[in-house]
């Protein structure tokens, strides 16, 4: 059945399925507040690790499909979207790839992943401005025809290694969280360039109803939306991963 969705549903967004979940925020935010003066962490950061370690624990989550085929990843890697300038109309959007590592603590993936940041955020030009300057400076008729050969050589598994691990789109799970602009959370696409088959954006935590015994009261809700490829495995352990980040953050 998995080796036949790849014929039958050969783009990734013809296979997409979209999932809400609500997660009580109180001891996230408490645990955040905590932690930022040894860390310098926030809820993007939380995320993160959530997402690495459901992976770890559910790897069947860590699949993509690519020419047809449906692999196994060997590494868990992360992506994640920032604005190079926060609330900047102007600013670049900046997308940072993590690999998470084995045993590796919340302190020394936070340190990493500020390093990371701080890059992006530099005055230098970053691999995706290089990469994107290249393409746009290249005729549209010539640009259409690169955007083809780009396909075909990934269908066919013949894109350079080089290329796959500096491209932030070859990941197991990309995530923007959309809190940090104080938006709520969207239904979002899988990308067709790459491989990443789990989109997650998160929105801003807000009090919202939740019914305790016979009351309802108000709570801290941090409200996810996943888009997932279920070309790489059931519902079912859709439901595991996204169960597994929920108890995590």
């Amino acid at each position: 059945y998995r080796v036949m969705l790849g014929h039958i549903s050969p783009k990734r967004n013809e296979a997409v399925v979209y999932f809400d979940s609500y997660i009580r925020a109180d001891k996230l935010l408490e645990y955040v507040a905590q932690s930022k003066s040894k860390h310098d962490c926030d809820v993007t950061h939380c995320l993160v690790a959530a997402v690495g370690l459901a992976l770890e624990q559910n790897p069947r989550m860590n699949r993509f499909v690519a020419g047809r085929r449906l692999y196994q990843r060997r590494e868990r890697q992360v992506t994640f979207s920032a604005k190079r300038k926060r609330l900047d109309r102007e600013a670049k959007l900046a997308a940072v790839k993590i690999t998470l590592g084995e045993g590796e603590d919340f302190a020394a993936l936070c340190a990493r992943i500020n390093r990371s940041i701080g890059e992006e955020r530099g005055d230098g030009p970053t691999y995706l401005d290089r990469e994107l300057g290249l393409l746009t400076a290249i005729p549209r008729p010539l640009l259409v025809r690169g955007v083809q050969l780009f396909f075909w050589l990934d269908h066919h598994n013949l894109l350079p290694e080089s290329f796959i691990d500096n491209d932030a789109m070859y990941t197991s799970v990309f995530i923007a969280n959309l809190g940090s602009l104080d938006m709520d959370p969207g239904y979002h696409h899988l990308y067709e360039w790459g491989n990443c088959p789990v989109f997650l954006t998160a929105g801003r935590i807000i009090d919202r109803p939740t019914v305790e015994g016979d009351t309802v009261v108000p709570r801290k809700t941090l409200h996810l939306r996943w888009s997932f490829d279920e070309r790489i495995d059931d519902g079912l352990n859709a439901r595991f991963g996204i169960e597994a980040v929920k108890k995590i953050l």
